[in-house]
């Protein structure tokens, strides 16, 4: 980092710190006046439904109210959590999870291997369409929930899926389920540390096999904290300590997730002492940030990849000589040194430097600035005259995503427009149905501390993040024999190759690869953050 940075570094911010229950402190308005209380920032998340729920702000509210069955210790390996054990056979196909006596859900139904086996059939069954489906396809059995009979000899009606329970999954007894994959994958045990992994009680489906339509308003999770009430939409979430939780005691009573829609408001009320923590210090706050907070201020690592996806569907942007160009005509140091002031650095591959396995430099050429070359080329593959950026505004881009387009003009001699629409979801469900959005503002948080995390979701043909719709066959197989190989020096090598089919493609530009920077109000302390961008919920206490 630029010495001109005046960070406070997070103790201990890499890892996932466990900590026992502590002290009580003051109250306030914004955590309902519960006693040992405290408020946390963030944007209004677009799910509550853990297999629904792919982004970061939904991520660290489930956090509160869910216990993950794994995990992770400060060099990325999970550890058992909700369960007690974890094993597989010695081809990493079959997996045996016990899970810990004794837990309950937050409205006193006993955790069993039933909740889990139900949550994960819901979250797989297609027409059910959550985000997370994606997650459980290695599953034996996933595609048939998926798949079509188109015709109509099977015993379903046609056009209907061929099941609605994956085979692969199991109840052995009341504490213990297996998990058969289709092919090996020796990291299936940190998969299972991913939010859509998360148990469901009874008390959360209508029927069968069927969600209650209003239960990601008040989720009923197996973690240490109950929500009170129900989502306030755009307002807040209050959740409140379990009584008699059977896991890690977190040290403060009451959290408020607090719903702001301009990271600008979010930080004026921090300095005012109105919020006790903001997870991400707005871009234009940076450099007055270390005089408003002081020692208050903190940096930790982060996994957060940030890019901008070409719409490769379109026959504008299907030259992958085009998507090139516009990368070697930006200046990602300018672009961190002037816009974040060095709080992020410039991409150079596409997965975050805090994996096992990623490379430095990993997209060459291709990531450096060079707008002699850049023009040349745009001019060569008959590049558009005009584009656009478009980025959600709740999110703190604006500042940005003009600095980039004011590079491409003076770089390639065409117009580059920013366009900000309100939400994240806004933005993706106008990218779902393919309406002209141009490039599209995206970021990704890993979901586990493995290569692939990166390269299955944002790139493979059915990628629950692909929004660009790229597809490469040979970079899917490369991707799925990495994730099959039972050796970790060989599931980098074959992944390592599936990253360099991307530089050769470029369906995304990388920007910056993030770090966790972050402030907090005087009421706290033992604020951390993690490589996944969540507060420590079970460190963070109340200060004096």
């Amino acid at each position: 980092m630029p010495g001109k940075s005046p960070w406070k570094m997070a103790a201990g911010a890499a890892a996932i710190v466990l900590l026992a229950a502590g002290c009580s402190g003051s109250t306030s308005e914004d955590t309902e006046s519960l006693p040992n209380s405290i408020s946390i920032g963030i944007v209004e998340p677009s799910s509550l439904v853990p297999s629904n729920t792919v982004e970061a702000n939904g991520s660290q509210v489930l956090a509160s109210l869910f216990y993950p069955l794994v995990r992770f210790d400060a060099k990325g390996a999970p550890y058992p959590v909700a369960a007690q054990s974890i094993t597989a056979d010695k081809q990493k196909r079959v997996w045996t999870v016990k899970l810990r006596p004794g837990f309950t859900f937050s409205n006193g139904e006993p955790v069993t291997a039933d909740n889990y086996v139900n949550a994960w059939n819901y979250g797989a069954y297609g027409p059910h369409a959550q985000d997370a489906s994606y997650f459980f396809k290695r599953i034996d059995g996933y595609a048939d929930l998926q798949g079509k009979d188109a015709d109509g000899d099977g015993p379903q009606k046609p056009g209907e899926p061929k099941a609605k329970e994956m085979r692969g999954l199991k109840k052995v007894d009341n504490l213990t389920f297996r998990v058969t994959l289709t092919e090996g994958f020796a990291g299936w045990a940190s998969v299972m540390g991913y939010d859509a992994f998360y148990p469901l009680p009874k008390a959360a489906f209508s029927g069968e096999g069927e969600l209650k339509k209003d239960f990601g308003e008040a989720p009923i999770g197996n973690g240490p904290f109950k929500i009170k009430g129900k989502w306030e939409h755009d307002e807040k979430i209050v959740v409140e300590q379990v009584a008699d939780f059977k896991g890690t005691v977190p040290k403060v009573a009451a959290i408020t997730w607090k719903i702001y829609q301009d990271l600008g408001a979010q930080y004026a009320d921090l300095v005012a002492g109105n919020l006790d923590v903001e997870t991400k210090i707005p871009i234009e706050s940076l450099g007055s940030a270390s005089g408003d907070l002081g020692n208050r201020l903190g940096k930790s690592p982060s996994s957060a990849f940030h890019f901008v996806g070409f719409p490769v569907y379109e026959q504008k942007y299907k030259n992958p000589d085009v998507r090139r160009a516009l990368s070697m005509a930006i200046n990602r140091g300018e672009m961190t040194d002037q816009v974040f002031l060095g709080a992020e650095t410039p991409a150079n591959g596409f997965v975050s430097p805090v994996v096992n396995g990623a490379r430095p430099n990993a997209c060459g050429e291709a990531c450096e600035y060079n707008p002699t070359k850049a023009r040349q080329l745009y001019t060569a593959a008959d590049g558009p005259k005009d584009i656009k950026i478009t980025y959600n505004v709740d999110g703190g881009h604006k500042a940005w995503v003009d600095a980039m387009c004011n590079q491409i003009k003076a770089s390639l001699g065409i117009n580059c427009t920013g366009v900000g629409e309100p939400k994240l979801k806004t933005l993706l469900d106008k990218v779902r149905a393919k309406q002209d959005v141009g490039l599209i503002r995206l970021a990704w948080t890993m979901d586990y501390p493995l290569m692939e995390s990166y390269l299955g979701p944002l790139f493979t043909s059915d990628g629950s993040s692909n929004y660009y719709g790229y597809k490469n066959s040979t970079f899917d197989s490369l991707v799925r024999q990495g994730s099959a190989a039972t050796d970790t020096a060989q599931a980098v090598k074959l992944w390592r190759e599936a990253e360099d089919i991307l530089v050769k493609d470029m369906p995304v530009l990388p920007l910056r690869f993030g770090q966790n920077v972050f402030g907090y109000s005087e009421r706290v302390t033992d604020v951390t953050m993690d490589p996944f961008q969540k507060v420590d919920i079970y460190a963070i206490d109340i200060a004096g």
